[in-house]
């Protein structure tokens, strides 16, 4: 592919990404899925799952800050364009509604406080005399993750991540939302190795139609501890371009989940 069809490639792909994550930047980075295999994401509760809600005060010591990760810039205070509301979300199918919430980095359900973060991380800087078409697609190689933590009474939280684990069964082949405005098709959902750290957790792909030939994946990790949920809505803009895979950035999940009590 020439250097001018990469960029329209891209440009394309920038829309879909602000369908999903409002943002021209995406990304997720390493290998949260990796190693572990394939498979349905983990559902087992924890005995006691209800408990008191964390207040807003408590998730913002919670939640992720500069010093806990090693790369990557840490955003305490989103842009209005990352900062979606749930009355911004909307899906064709409601049965699918939980999938487009994560995705734009919404909370689940009824919550009793929320605090939202992002993170992004940094391009590879190409080496001298690199081709401009690898170049360009160097620059774009950028992971982005909205990660919201919210907190819930009683078993909230616990009905959250069932409701996530059934939209992505009944929505596996695909689903239509808009987010602030924006549209996006996503022509498939599928479930992939759980994280570990808290008490349950998923993992899902949606597979989004970025362009008429590419199909690109957008991530969603969630994990329950107690009756806090913390959800990281991760993409990458080359991925939105090409349509290959990318991994996840375990280093910053587990440094999100590590902080939860």
């Amino acid at each position: 592919m020439r250097t001018s069809a990469v960029r329209r490639t891209v440009l394309a792909a920038s829309a879909a990404a602000l369908a999903f994550l409002v943002t021209a930047c995406g990304g997720s980075g390493d290998k949260a899925d990796e190693g572990k295999g394939k498979g349905k994401a983990d559902s087992t509760a924890s005995a006691a799952p209800a408990g008191k809600a964390a207040t807003a005060a408590e998730l913002e010591k919670a939640a992720l800050a500069q010093s806990d990760v090693k790369s990557g810039k840490v955003a305490t205070k989103l842009p209005a364009t990352d900062d979606i509301a749930e009355d911004q979300v909307t899906s064709d199918d409601p049965a699918c509604l939980p999938l487009a919430h994560a995705q734009a980095g919404v909370a689940q359900g009824e919550p009793a406080a929320t605090v939202k973060r992002s993170w992004t991380g940094e391009p590879t800087k190409p080496s001298a005399g690199t081709d401009p078409e690898e170049a360009l697609m160097a620059s774009l190689d950028v992971d982005k993750m909205l990660i919201n933590l919210a907190s819930y009474d009683g078993e909230g939280a616990a009905q959250a991540m069932k409701g996530l684990a059934t939209a992505a069964e009944k929505c596996a082949g695909g689903f239509k939302a808009t987010v602030a405005g924006e549209e996006a098709k996503v022509v498939k959902v599928a479930t992939t190795a759980a994280p570990e750290g808290g008490d349950e957790g998923t993992a899902i792909t949606l597979t989004v139609a970025a362009d008429e030939d590419v199909k690109a994946p957008n991530k969603i990790v969630v994990v329950r501890k107690g009756s806090t949920l913390v959800s990281f809505s991760a993409v990458n803009l080359a991925a939105m371009a090409t349509g290959e895979d990318f991994d996840v950035p375990a280093d910053v999940v587990a440094a999100q989940v590590g902080k939860l009590s």
